[in-house]
């Protein structure tokens, strides 16, 4: 069974809209890269001003914002000029497909330019993270149920349910000089399950996705799917084996609540190192590849992700002599 991967590889142009392409770039690509440019713009005039009240490895954490956003306006163009491939992953007995393919591309680029400017962010962010969850409900689930045997299609569940918990660590503890203010004003419990639910999350993919590493160094690291790491790509072996521990001394810290910030911003820090290492490479290679396109911002997704539920866990204190 042919496993979809990432996105979609047949080009299908509904809109007349987006038909448009200048350079002779096929019109997927130039929305693509359009989409993906407009917010990072955006995006980073904003995050200027926050990086100066960071300090050492947190200043990447404004940054890992707009790595989440930045993809989720790419996704959402994907929805207009795939059309047709969106709408074949709808569910059968989901009505207007091709309504809920519109509404979904249109909530993801307001979600990311949201997400980007913190405007209205807790809303945009835990909607993307009840989208995210019914997505691996309705769809990813069942594929699994039906394949279990498929690690890809596990890889591709555990993948939204990673991103749904990078979105939902964002909205319980919206982006501020105080982040985690609005959860200590919650009662005990409702904290404990609210932070929980994230770090189970992120935690229980990084530990498939580590093992997915170490038993399959050939393939692309990062997000375990079904494309080989190309053999021009210096130390693939190596790093694939190394992304593989971190994923799983990551996500065994966040799963047992023990150093959970360090180890989400380690692993963020990791996925990063591995969008840079391999997969823009791969992306230059080819710049018009909306294969190549997809691994890279999703991959982007995943480290944005985690850096997100990063940023959300309270800070270890320090221990005094």
């Amino acid at each position: 069974m042919q496993v979809v991967v990432c996105s979609f590889q047949q080009f299908v142009v509904v809109v007349p809209a987006l038909a448009f392409a200048p350079f002779g770039i096929p019109a997927p690509v130039f929305w693509i890269y359009v989409c993906a440019l407009v917010i990072f713009i955006i995006g980073l005039i904003k995050i200027l001003g926050e990086l100066r009240q960071e300090h050492g490895v947190d200043k990447i954490m404004p940054v890992g914002r707009l790595f989440f956003a930045i993809p989720l306006a790419v996704f959402g163009s994907e929805h207009f000029t795939f059309t047709a491939n969106v709408a074949a992953l709808v569910p059968r007995w989901i009505p207007a497909h091709t309504f809920w393919v519109y509404l979904v591309g249109v909530a993801f680029f307001a979600a990311a330019l949201s997400i980007a400017v913190l405007f209205q962010a807790r809303l945009a962010a835990a909607l993307v993270g009840m989208t995210m969850l019914i997505f691996v409900l309705v769809m990813d689930l069942p594929a699994v149920v039906a394949n279990p045997g498929n690690r890809f299609f596990w890889a591709l569940a555990l993948r939204q349910l990673a991103f749904s918990g990078g979105a939902f660590a964002f909205a319980m503890c919206l982006w501020s000089p105080q982040p985690r203010q609005a959860l200590r004003q919650s009662g005990p419990t409702l904290r404990t399950v609210a932070s929980a639910i994230p770090r189970f999350f992120v935690g229980i993919t990084s530990l498939f996705y580590g093992v997915e590493h170490l038993l399959h160094p050939e393939y692309v690291p990062g997000v375990p799917l079904e494309k080989l790491t190309p053999e021009w790509i210096p130390g693939r072996v190596f790093l694939s084996y190394f992304v593989g521990v971190i994923l799983i001394l990551a996500g065994v810290c966040l799963l047992v609540n023990k150093k959970a910030r360090t180890a989400a911003t380690c692993l963020g820090l990791t996925i990063l190192l591995t969008v840079l290492w391999i997969y823009l490479p791969m992306l230059l290679t080819a710049p018009t590849d909306v294969v190549a396109l997809n691994f890279f911002f999703d991959t982007m997704l995943f480290s944005g992700a985690i850096l997100l539920l990063a940023n959300s866990i309270d800070k270890e204190p320090v221990a005094r002599i």
